[in-house]
């Protein structure tokens, strides 16, 4: 499609829609978002590139395959579920670690979130594909 206003739109929107991404997969486990909801909101800023320019602007804009997505995606998720495994707890069990800010306090990160960005990349990834491949034919 060759429309200046949705192309001009499309450039201004998917910084945003990637930005809410983010923040669906950060603030997911206490209010609804998470890792799913964050990559199909990923993938619609990308499906939205591919509607406004082409699928190869759209895979030129991404980086990365979205085969390489869900092989990255299915990797983290399962290594996150190894973590638990090397500490002698059972599988999929939650590991928490605290990193001090200094006079920010401090940032308590583990292996949900681990496993979420893995959820979130291998989402997003399987959608691309979707997408791509639909608007391929």
């Amino acid at each position: 499609m060759n429309s200046l206003i949705l192309q001009t739109t499309t450039r201004l929107l998917q910084p945003l829609l990637l930005m809410f991404s983010v923040f669906l997969l950060l603030f997911g486990h206490n209010a609804p978002g998470g890792g799913f909801s964050g990559g199909l909101m990923a993938a619609s800023a990308f499906a939205l590139h591919t509607i406004a320019f082409d699928v190869a602007a759209a895979r030129e804009a991404l980086r990365v395959t979205p085969r390489q997505l869900i092989y990255i995606g299915l990797s983290m998720a399962v290594f996150s579920g190894m973590i638990s495994l090397t500490m002698g707890k059972p599988f999929m069990t939650s590991i928490w670690a605290a990193i001090p800010l200094g006079q920010f306090g401090k940032l308590d990160v583990g292996t949900p979130l681990l496993f979420d960005l893995g959820v979130y990349s291998a989402v997003c990834g399987v959608t691309l594909l979707i997408v791509f491949s639909l608007a391929e034919d």
